[in-house]
């Protein structure tokens, strides 16, 4: 188990990103690799995919190692979800969930990680969900 001096988080460096979305940059460090989370509404599949394409838009985004994202979406009573791992095998469906646990409707999430050269095994998961979480705390 890692203690607070291996963890790093931080909420110092939050900006919007558009009236809609919200990006939280450098919220979670461990053995190297960083952690960023974005979100925001979503109200059909060309907002979420403007919602990536301005997330992407950014250089340091862009080249990031992993920008996993899920969505959930309403649509005549129904609610329609999807995701996307980007390499991070099983992340989009951690984020899902805790959208799901939150009642998130019509949204968009990404938890964007940078590569620290460590692998992080099972840890990588509490990360995408932690970071899940502080985003929710700030909607």
């Amino acid at each position: 188990m890692l203690n607070d001096t291996q963890i790093k988080i931080a909420l110092d460096e939050d900006l919007k990103i558009s009236e809609e979305f919200i990006l939280l940059e450098n919220i979670i460090t461990d053995r190297g690799s960083k952690y960023s989370v974005s979100g925001g509404k979503a109200l059909n599949r060309e907002d979420v995919q403007k919602f990536l394409k301005q997330l992407k838009s950014k250089k340091k985004y862009a080249k990031a190692t992993h920008n996993s994202w899920a969505a959930r979406l309403e649509k005549d009573g129904r609610i329609f979800e999807t995701k996307n791992d980007d390499g991070e095998t099983g992340a989009g469906m951690v984020i899902l969930r805790q959208m799901q646990k939150a009642g998130m409707i019509n949204s968009v999430v990404c938890v964007t990680r940078w590569f620290g050269g460590i692998k992080l095994q099972g840890d990588r998961f509490r990360h995408v969900q932690d970071a899940v979480k502080i985003l929710l705390k700030q909607l």
